[in-house]
């Protein structure tokens, strides 16, 4: 039987093999997280950015596109920030109609009105007591990275604001039709409208930029710089519902209205027809009735002149002679009475 030494045994058993194992596996763990942390600030910069490094908290360098050495965390930090070029667009959302707004006017009805906090959200008031809907994206640039840093996570909601401060003020101060075209009729009458309407984004970038730099005279710059806005202005929805039933009905009125001038046009030329017609048959029917009454008084008119002039002493005796005998033959039967006979006469069927 061969006799092994005792320390042989342990160093050459499994768990001490395996203990080996593990520790060199930490070892090596441990060597590459430290190399990953020595190293976690070295990296490449694309050229649509740039990095602020910050020493202890401290604005230390501004590194653009390349590579970029730095200490690791906690001696410095890397932030990475869009490129001086690069422009960032924003929507602004507080100027938008909320969605419990837009679910209320879904819902709502004179029976039960929704809230005026509601019913006014997402509405600006205009110079003329008008109401106006802006959809408004901002496009900026970061021009101090510092200042961006430092202010962080409050620079959108801080440029929000301002977006919602300068539009409000900026409506405030137009009228409707300088802002959209709302009355298509007075255009033509107001020529400085539709330069004023050109000018709403320029002036909304001037006063978003004044806003900016006012606050960075106080200390409390957010660091960018609105380069271009873009809006798209739009009536209220009950608005529109309402302009489009009053140019329907606007309409609706021209056309009655035509309808009626053309039928009254009708009427009139109808009744202009006939009154001419009735002129004319009343002048042929004057002119017949004139005619025929200078025939039947022709005699009498010159029996009347000639007795006038007495021409002809014995006229009204040949008349009764010629016009006697036959009015007696149209009668039934003649009663002649002697004028100079005084007695008295029982005619029949005469009144006692």
């Amino acid at each position: 039987m061969k006799l092994v030494p005792r320390g042989t045994n342990e160093l050459s058993s499994p768990w001490i093999q395996a203990g080996r194992l593990a520790f060199l596996a930490l070892y090596a763990v441990t060597v590459l997280a430290a190399l990953a942390w020595a190293f976690s600030n070295v990296r490449q910069i694309d050229p649509q950015n740039r990095a602020v490094v910050l020493h202890f908290g401290a604005l230390d360098r501004i590194q653009n596109a390349g590579l970029l050495l730095a200490w690791p965390r906690p001696f410095e930090q890397v932030i990475l920030l869009p490129a001086a070029d690069r422009v960032i667009e924003r929507r602004v959302e507080n100027l938008l109609r909320t969605d419990a707004a837009l679910q209320a006017d879904r819902v709502a009805s004179f029976a039960t009105p929704i809230s005026d906090a509601l019913a006014g959200s997402g509405y600006l008031l205009t110079g003329d007591a008008g109401v106006v809907q802006l959809d408004v994206r901002v496009f900026y640039k970061v021009t101090e990275p510092y200042a961006f840093v430092l202010q962080g996570e409050h620079v959108l909601p801080a440029l929000d604001r301002l977006v919602t401060r300068s539009a409000v003020a900026l409506t405030a101060a137009r009228d409707l039709d300088t802002i959209l075209v709302a009355r298509p009729e007075l255009i033509g009458a107001d020529s400085q409208a539709a330069e004023r309407r050109e000018r709403l984004r320029g002036d909304l970038v001037q006063a978003i930029n004044q806003r900016l730099a006012d606050l960075t005279a106080t200390g409390l710059g957010l660091g960018i710089q609105v380069t271009r806005v873009d809006v798209q202005s739009s009536l209220p929805g009950p608005a529109v519902n309402a302009f489009n039933a009053v140019l329907t009905a606007s309409q609706q009125a021209d056309k009655a209205v035509a309808n009626a001038r053309t039928e009254a046009e009708k009427l009139t030329q109808t009744a202009n027809e006939q009154a001419d017609r009735t002129l004319q048959v009343a002048h042929a029917q004057a002119s017949e009735r004139l005619a025929k009454a200078s025939a039947d008084t022709a005699t009498v008119l010159s029996l009347a002149k000639a007795q006038q002039q007495g021409t002809d002493p014995q006229m009204l005796l040949r008349i009764y002679r010629e016009r006697m005998p036959k009015i007696l033959g149209q009668a039934g039967s003649v009663t002649t009475v002697n004028p100079k006979d005084d007695s008295r006469l029982i005619i029949q069927g005469a009144a006692q």
